[in-house]
């Protein structure tokens, strides 16, 4: 049976234990998720993506242009190794982080791997005037995110305990179905070990 903790708002949250790292594609609100269930739970809350841009002082549109995909993989490949060491927090990995498959190792082992996962129109929708996207700085944005959601669902569904289908729920209705995931993932955890 899970145990519950009181959040700041004076609402009873389940207590999950351990990190939780959240991976989709880009537009599928992993940050904003993130976010709100860290607070939600009393985890630090760290975005991969944001993590790189604080150390390089660029954007990761820069490092693309000037380290090219390999380079920037490069960068994210050591933040995550670095975030996964940690204990208690929520981490938003980048769309891509899971194409290296060290980086889908040291998730799947040391936390519990949420995927977001979203229609394809919906990421479209979300990230059609978003300009932070190298990958999607095409003539033709639609293709590209269908050609790399066609590479990376079998990924992400790979790496992932469990699955969170996104829609088109409020982002607080999402956190909460999400923590009741998450929590009756870890009681039967608990249960198969015992």
């Amino acid at each position: 049976m899970a145990s519950y903790l009181r959040s700041r708002s004076g609402k009873s949250s389940p207590t999950i234990a351990g990190n939780i790292f959240l991976v989709g594609m880009m537009g599928a609100g992993k940050t904003s998720v993130g976010r709100v269930l860290a607070k939600r739970l009393g985890k630090a809350f760290y975005d991969s993506d944001h993590v790189i841009e604080e150390r390089t002082g660029v954007r990761i549109p820069v490092i693309f242009d000037i380290e090219g995909e390999e380079g920037f993989r490069s960068r994210e490949r050591a933040v995550i190794e670095e975030l996964t060491e940690q204990h208690n927090i929520v981490l938003a990995t980048g769309g891509g982080a899971v194409l290296d498959a060290e980086n889908r190792r040291r998730l799947h082992e040391r936390g519990i791997v949420v995927y977001l996962r979203a229609a394809v129109r919906e990421l479209i929708n979300r990230t059609r005037h978003d300009k932070n996207r190298p990958l999607l700085q095409t003539g033709d944005p639609h293709a590209r995110i269908s050609a790399i959601y066609q590479q990376r669902d079998p990924l992400y569904k790979e790496v992932a305990h469990l699955i969170i289908e996104t829609g088109s729920p409020s982002l607080h209705s999402l956190v909460i179905r999400l923590e009741g995931q998450l929590a009756a993932y870890q009681s039967q955890m608990a249960k198969s070990t015992q």
